[in-house]
């Protein structure tokens, strides 16, 4: 297959053949099988092919087709000293009670050494070193997307009526490493997306069969939990979307004073990550909708290289380290970022918070 040709590999599936491209969430509840991308801005791409088949992750054989950037290019949209200071301004607006608790990004990007690399190679170099349950591709050249994701979280599972979530947020190298502030973090959000989906789901039927459940990722472990409902009667994707969207993980809580504070504080568009990637089956009234987290993205500007970029976050409240937030947005860039940069993951990963090379990554 054409490194360009429009395709979609998540859940299992390999789909070939657009039919279809809509910004429109109704056309989830219509028919067909669609890849979904939506940017946390609000940005929805809807995509429906018309051949979808089983298939396992991309061949070995595509890994050497991947030319990742020089690892010392990366360059961050927040660096050290400025990410310091969002976290120390996030707890000034928690202690004015403006907000709970927010998710702090920053953007990583790279120049690419080639005009036309293959962003499904690089998922196939995703899935040999960190294999996750919602990785996947989705290429759709016409449309601006390119995106390789290995992400650990559900967003929005849905089967018939049934929807559920399963928000991360806790994060160490080890279970020992995880803080009561982690667990904290964790309920808090849990309650946010229990009120999302108690929007739009039918009264008392929203529950959580699992509440900070400690579960293992290559180089870290993180705090998980599942919240589950039924979709009201006449309730539907737009009506879900719009009730959980952006995630509850990602933002903060309240959910709409964080996205103030995260528009003031981050100096770049968070695009794919932090938004939604996935699939929808409108035939069966199936689909699974994952976080975009550690997902990386190419971005190309007319006239310009193209620019393979990544994002990085931690969830701050007033028990944070400014320090230790840092460190722990570094944990989690460093093994992929790595895998990007060189094709695979090379040596013995370093002290908390660096990278493979040893240096803070893109802290420049």
């Amino acid at each position: 297959m054409h490194d360009s040709a429009p395709l979609a590999r998540l859940g299992g599936f390999l789909a070939t053949g657009l039919a279809d491209v809509t910004s429109d969430p109704a056309a989830l509840d219509s028919a067909g099988w669609w890849a979904v991308v939506s940017g946390f801005e609000g940005r929805l791409v809807c995509a429906r092919f018309s051949d979808v088949r089983p298939a396992p992750p991309p061949p070995a054989a595509a890994r050497g087709r991947w030319h990742g950037p020089d690892p010392a290019a990366w360059t961050s949209s927040l660096d050290r000293a400025a990410y310091l200071a969002g976290v120390r301004r996030v707890r000034e607006h928690i202690a004015a009670g403006d907000v709970y608790q927010i998710n702090l990004c920053r953007v990583l990007s790279a120049p690419l050494p080639t005009a036309h690399p293959d962003i499904d190679a690089l998922t196939a170099l995703l899935a040999r070193s960190h294999p996750a349950a919602y990785g996947g591709t989705v290429r759709l050249p016409a449309h601006g997307v390119a995106i390789a994701t290995a992400s650990p979280e559900l967003f929005l599972r849905r089967r018939g009526r049934t929807v559920e979530s399963g928000p991360i947020k806790g994060t160490g190298r080890s279970a020992a490493d995880l803080l009561a502030k982690d667990y904290t973090e964790n309920v808090m959000i849990v309650d946010l997306v229990r009120n999302d989906l108690g929007r739009v789901c039918v009264p008392g039927s929203v529950t959580v069969p699992g509440l900070c459940v400690v579960e293992s990722y290559p180089g870290l472990v993180h705090l998980v939990s599942t919240v589950r409902g039924e979709l009201a009667p006449g309730a539907g994707w737009p009506a879900l979307m719009a009730a959980a969207f952006p995630p509850g993980s990602v933002s903060g809580a309240p959910k709409s004073s964080a996205l103030r504070v995260i528009d003031a504080l981050e100096t770049v568009p968070r695009g794919p990550y932090c938004g939604a990637v996935g699939w929808v089956d409108a035939d069966r009234g199936v689909g699974e909708l994952a976080v975009g987290i550690r997902t990386f993205w190419i971005d190309r500007t007319a006239g310009a290289a193209p620019v393979l970029r990544f994002g990085t976050g931690a969830g701050i409240t007033w028990d944070s380290d400014p320090a230790g937030e840092w460190a722990e947005t570094e944990l989690k860039a460093s093994r992929l970022v790595g895998v990007a940069s060189t094709g695979g993951p090379r040596g013995r990963e370093g002290e908390r918070g660096r990278s493979h090379h040893g240096a803070d990554l893109a802290g420049r």
